[in-house]
């Protein structure tokens, strides 16, 4: 059985904030672009709201995965 530390747990948890992060923020400008090709003639709002979107609930997952770890330690 190998043993982890409390420092590699918290960079494992900060890594997949990372991904994550990246993952949702590439969506949500997918998801923006799609929307602003389709219904709003091409505009930029449409981007920038989906990615802020995405970036929101990666910040949000987050930080209820570093606090959980933070808590239960």
């Amino acid at each position: 059985m190998s043993k982890t530390y409390k420092e590699d747990e918290i960079s494992i948890r900060v890594d997949r904030c990372l991904y994550d992060s990246a993952i949702k923020f590439g969506g949500g400008l997918i998801v923006g672009g799609v929307a602003s090709l389709l219904f709003f003639k091409r505009k930029k709002w449409p981007l920038i709201m989906g990615s802020g979107f995405g970036l929101g609930l990666a910040y949000e997952n987050c930080e209820k995965d570093l606090k959980e770890f933070f808590t239960s330690t």
